[in-house]
């Protein structure tokens, strides 16, 4: 049967089919969570939706929510939930893993959720900081504050 292995996705495909691995659904990406991760990905996205008008789509590994540009995005992995909420500042908090300069003007702020009970105050309250950001007038760049270096002793 004459063909190919898709080199991203590993699937066969056979000559002259339509195959596009890139294009998926929201279903497609969480139909294999755990009960858990799928109670917590539901409330996640009911709690962006009560924000107001946005879209809502699958994009590769990743469930995109956007207004005009991307405020926040989730990449469902075997035991937690990935959570991706782009802020126009820095926050310090347990909750994050890693806050990482995206842009001139935004913090990309990693969190895991585990569990429904998770998606409370504050994380609910950063997703409507960052649905709201596009509302407010062009935010001054972000600056990295500068690492301390150690001083070398001479010996």
């Amino acid at each position: 049967m004459p063909g190919h292995e898709c080199y991203h996705c590993k699937q066969w495909v056979k000559e002259g089919e339509a195959h596009d691995c890139w294009t998926t659904t929201e279903r497609a990406l969480t139909q294999d969570l755990s009960e858990d991760l799928r109670d917590a990905w539901e409330r996640l996205r009911e709690a962006a939706s009560e924000l107001g008008e946005q879209r809502i789509y699958a994009s590769h590994n990743s469930i995109m929510f956007a207004r005009k540009t991307c405020y926040a995005f989730v990449r469902p992995k075997r035991s937690f939930l990935e959570l991706c909420i782009f802020l126009g500042r820095s926050v310090r908090s347990t909750r994050i893993r890693r806050a990482v300069a995206s842009s001139k003007t935004k913090v990309a702020h990693i969190i895991q959720v585990k569990h429904r009970d998770e998606v409370e105050a504050p994380l609910t309250d950063w997703l409507d900081e960052a649905y709201h950001l596009q509302d407010a007038p062009a935010a001054k760049p972000v600056t990295a504050k500068p690492v301390a270096r150690r001083a070398r002793t001479r010996r």
